[in-house]
């Protein structure tokens, strides 16, 4: 992997390059990316375990909110090598355990881009960029209280957490929610709504050919 930064960005020719899908949780991002047909990343399997040292916590639980409960850098590092050499190692993360449990192997298969999403994907805009992989970044946005009606299913139906932290979950994201949308531009990600991103799409890939 090492050697795969030893490359000038500039003189980097990829094979592929990143969509930056983000969006609050509950937002739909895991929805239009997989129905996609495109290569997936999810940045939810970049987490640590949950008893990794200096875990941050929230609402009685691990804040998985934070940033610092995730592996930034090496979720990047395989993004370039995925983009470079057409395959990478992916983590497999279970949620409601806390840990990870096994990896999977992506390969492009030919696919000219990789769709990355996650609550945590404004983190790696600027250095998918510096490293010459991002194609575009945008950001899912939809009424606030369908984002929190679909998070709060989800999460109840995945059982990832106790009905109660999720509930008191899901309330802090719904006040935060119209701050988030400001981070994610201050980080360089547009808001797009679901036909804006499927637009995103057809365009990049019809540049493309």
């Amino acid at each position: 992997m090492d050697a795969l930064f030893q490359i000038d960005p500039a003189q980097r020719r990829p094979l592929a390059k990143v969509v930056v899908v983000a969006g609050p949780s509950g937002s739909g991002k895991t929805r239009f990316t997989t129905r996609s047909g495109l290569p997936v990343i999810s940045l939810d399997d970049f987490y640590f375990d949950g008893d990794y040292p200096g875990m941050p916590h929230r609402h009685g639980m691990v804040d998985w909110d934070s940033p610092r409960t995730w592996d930034g850098e090496g979720a990047v590092a395989t993004l370039v090598e995925l983009c470079t050499t057409g395959e990478a190692t992916v983590p497999i993360y279970d949620i409601s355990a806390n840990k990870r449990v096994g990896e999977r192997r992506v390969e492009l298969d030919g696919a000219r881009f990789v769709l990355v999403e996650g609550i945590f994907a404004p983190e790696i805009v600027d250095a998918t960029r510096t490293e010459g992989i991002l194609a575009d970044a945008i950001a899912l946005k939809r009424p606030r209280l369908q984002t929190f009606w679909f998070r709060l299913m989800r999460d109840l139906d995945e059982a990832r957490k106790p009905p109660i932290n999720l509930l008191r979950r899901g309330i802090a994201h719904f006040f935060a929610e119209p701050g988030r949308y400001e981070y994610f531009q201050s980080k360089g990600v547009r808001l797009v709504s679901w036909e804006e991103a499927h637009e995103v799409l057809t365009n990049l890939l019809a540049r493309a050919r």
